[in-house]
């Protein structure tokens, strides 16, 4: 009888440590926030970066660019600007990297200027 309370203890042991390992690789693997999907956003890189960039400082005057994402579904990019008071402006870009909107963050839409 202590045997088989032994074995199903070290059971329970092994798939609670595979639970969480899991779990833990899952969320290593997921990306950013991903929208309402659960879609893992895809990073600007190289060139591109620093186009979306410059152009999205432009259009928003000043700040810093805290983070980027390709494939957009408000357009082929889109640049989040950080501004000096803290607000955060959403950048939208087309292929050619012409602004097609902005929007402040927690607010949809690619279109208005804020």
């Amino acid at each position: 009888m202590k045997d088989k309370f032994k074995g199903a203890l070290i059971a329970v042991g092994v798939i609670a440590v595979l639970a969480t390992g899991g779990a833990a690789i899952a969320g290593a693997t997921g990306g950013g926030d991903g929208g309402d999907k659960g879609e893992k956003e895809t990073p600007i890189t190289g060139s591109a970066l620093d186009r979306a960039s410059q152009v999205a400082l432009k259009e928003v005057g000043s700040g810093k660019v805290t983070q980027t994402e390709a494939g957009d579904e408000e357009g082929a990019y889109e640049v989040e600007v950080t501004k000096a008071d803290g607000s955060q402006v959403d950048v939208h870009l087309d292929a050619r990297f012409a602004v097609i909107g902005q929007a402040r963050d927690g607010e949809q839409g690619g279109g208005g200027d804020d």
